[in-house]
Formats: C-alpha cells, sequence, structure tokens
C-alpha cells in the first residue's frame, strides 16, 4: 500500500473553546477541550462510497479498517494507494483499490443500486446489514484476572478523552504485550481505526481480546467478528441482536466488565474460574 502523509491542514483531533460555568451557583468562566469531530469521505477509485462524522486522527488507519471490516479489502496489499485530502467542507480518505477489488466492489454496487421507491430494492441493503461474518473457531481462553487487567489498562491510554471525557476507545490486548488503542467520537470509527491499525501492523485478532468503552451493539461484533476475533469484551451492555450474532458466530460476548466483575453472554467457555 503507498500512503500519503496527511494533509498539513487536517483539523486537531482536540480544541479549546470558552465556556461558562454555572456550580452550586457559582460562575466560573474559562475553557473546555472538546473533541472534534468533521465529516470524512471515503471514496474508492474516485467515487464516494459512505461519509462519516468522524475525530481527525489516525486517519490512515481508519480508512484501512474500514476498508477491511466492511468487506472490501482482506489484506492491506489490496489498497494500492492513499491518500488523506483536506477540503474546505471536510476532509477525503482518497483510496484506490488493486484491479481484483475494484472489480468486486463495481459489483456490489450494481447490486446495491435499484430505481426510486422500488420495494425490492431494499432487500440486498437489509442483506448487508445483517451479513453472516466468519465462524470463529479459536481455542483462546482468558482467566477472570485477563478481563480485570485489560479492562483496567483501557483508561490510561485513552489520551483523547482524558481530555475532553467525550470520545469512545477500542483497543487489543494480549496478555503480555499490552493495548493498541484507537479513539473516535464515534464508537463503529474507533473500532475501524484499531482494525486499521493492526491490519498495518501484522497484528492478528484471533490472537488476543478486542476491548470497548462502549454499548456493544451488532455493527460492533460484526466488524470484530470481520477482524477475527474470538472474545469481545465491553464496559456496557450489548443489545440482545449483537449477543445472538455473537452466539452464531462463535464469538465470546463479555459485557459490564467493570471493577467488580463482568458478565458473560455467550460461549463462556472460554473464560477461566481462576
Amino acid at each position: 500500500m503507498l500512503a500519503h502523509d496527511v494533509a498539513r491542514n487536517t483539523p486537531p483531533p482536540v480544541r479549546r473553546v470558552p465556556r461558562r460555568v454555572w456550580r452550586d451557583g457559582t460562575l466560573h468562566i474559562g475553557e473546555r477541550s472538546l473533541a472534534e469531530e468533521v465529516p470524512v469521505a471515503i471514496a474508492y477509485d474516485g467515487t464516494t462510497y459512505a461519509v462519516m462524522m468522524a475525530t481527525p486522527s489516525d486517519l490512515q488507519d481508519f480508512a484501512l479498517g474500514f476498508s477491511r471490516t466492511e468487506g472490501i479489502i482482506a489484506a492491506a496489499a489490496q489498497i494500492a494507494e492513499l491518500a488523506v485530502v483536506s477540503v474546505p467542507v471536510g476532509i477525503v480518505l482518497q483510496i484506490w483499490l488493486s484491479e481484483d477489488r475494484s472489480t468486486a466492489l463495481a459489483a456490489r454496487r450494481r447490486r446495491l443500486i435499484g430505481p426510486a421507491g422500488c420495494g425490492m430494492c431494499g432487500l440486498d441493503s437489509l442483506a448487508e446489514a445483517n451479513r453472516r461474518i466468519p465462524t470463529s473457531n479459536s481455542c483462546l481462553t482468558l482467566s477472570r484476572r485477563d478481563i480485570a487487567d485489560a479492562t483496567a489498562a483501557l483508561p490510561a491510554q485513552q489520551e483523547l478523552n482524558m481530555q475532553t471525557r467525550a470520545v469512545h476507545a477500542a483497543a487489543f490486548w494480549q496478555r503480555h504485550h499490552g493495548l493498541i488503542l484507537r479513539e473516535d467520537v464515534g464508537r463503529h470509527n474507533a473500532l475501524d481505526k484499531l482494525a486499521g491499525a493492526m491490519l498495518r501492523t501484522g497484528r492478528s485478532a484471533t490472537e488476543g481480546v478486542v476491548v470497548l468503552s462502549s454499548r456493544i451493539s451488532v455493527e460492533l461484533v460484526q466488524k470484530a467478528g470481520v477482524m477475527g476475533a474470538a472474545i469481545i469484551v465491553g464496559v456496557s451492555a450489548p443489545t440482545a441482536l449483537a449477543v445472538r450474532v455473537a452466539e452464531t458466530a462463535g464469538i465470546t460476548l463479555v459485557g459490564i466488565a467493570r471493577d467488580d466483575g463482568f458478565e458473560t453472554f455467550t460461549y463462556p467457555e472460554r473464560i477461566s474460574c481462576w
């Protein structure tokens, strides 16, 4: 993959803004650090595919990870070139695919596009929303202490959240190897950035745990499943659909992981009692 540097005029991920605070009947005047969010367009071979509101950091990882978790690529080498371009209204991630992936994406687009008002043409889109993900047959196991260590390691590395208290984190934890972590105002974006960082550095999600600071929605389970994760740990609860999808995909889903313990919803045999 040939990657260009991020444009110099990309906005910072955190900005200081003036604010007035009323606390206990007293007025305080000062500033607060806020997380930035900008429109980020992802374009393949010159055509816009999606636009998300995102934190303008780790954008190359975002482009790479989104492409992977959406099934557009399976390996970093399938991106021929990647450029991060700042424009007056936001940021464009310009991605040029290898010939085989470009052809596959063109066919996918044709399948999803139908005439306005067509009742049947939405069925493919619904199928995409409920897409199947690879089934995990991993033999990876964790102890209760591992889960505690993984979740305890999260806050200290959430640099943007320490400044703003307003962004999500997605991390990959391995025993004796520590944490890889990415942050964003969008929880899906944070996981995509993590997927990109791992793909770029050759790390395999089958060998550790995906740790999430947010509610575990079905999209996060799908994306983590595409990454190859066998165990997902979240500090909040999953949705009912997320549990059903994890059950079908052979993924161990651990939620509400706090200082006093956690709850396991699927495949508890991967979590030992010691």
